[in-house]
């Protein structure tokens, strides 16, 4: 079983800061490519950033700048630090990522990659 768990966001004002935190437990193995998206109230789930299990990161243009992904493989943890928040930062945030878990029966492993996906973080940003 692998789990992604959330933590942060809540509120914050606009020109300030938040920052997002995922970690991975559970039958980890590796952790390919790790990531945040988000759901605002009416609107589609949105690629925020991706970061690779190397450090080669890509970010959607309404958060270039102003956002910054990155990871600790040793914690299996992905953070996102929002800087500069707008009103319109205002969503659900997921962690996403694409996990290699192992199983153990019977003293023989086996492995399977899947994507993984956390159970969602609030963020408002509001004066």
């Amino acid at each position: 079983q692998v789990q992604l768990v959330e933590s942060g966001g809540g509120l914050g004002q606009p020109g300030g800061s938040l920052s997002l935190s995922c970690v991975a437990s559970g039958s980890v193995l590796s952790i390919g490519d790790m990531g945040w998206y988000r759901q605002a109230p009416g609107e589609q789930l949105e690629l925020v950033a991706t970061i690779a299990t190397f450090g080669d990161t890509h970010y959607a243009d309404a958060v270039k700048g102003r956002f910054t992904i990155s990871r600790d493989n040793a914690k299996n943890t992905v953070i996102l630090q929002m800087n500069s928040l707008k009103p319109e930062d205002t969503a659900v945030y997921y962690c996403n990522a694409d996990v290699t878990a192992y199983r153990d029966i019977d003293d023989v492993f086996y492995f399977n990659t899947s994507q993984y996906w956390g159970q969602g973080t609030h963020v408002t940003v509001s004066s």
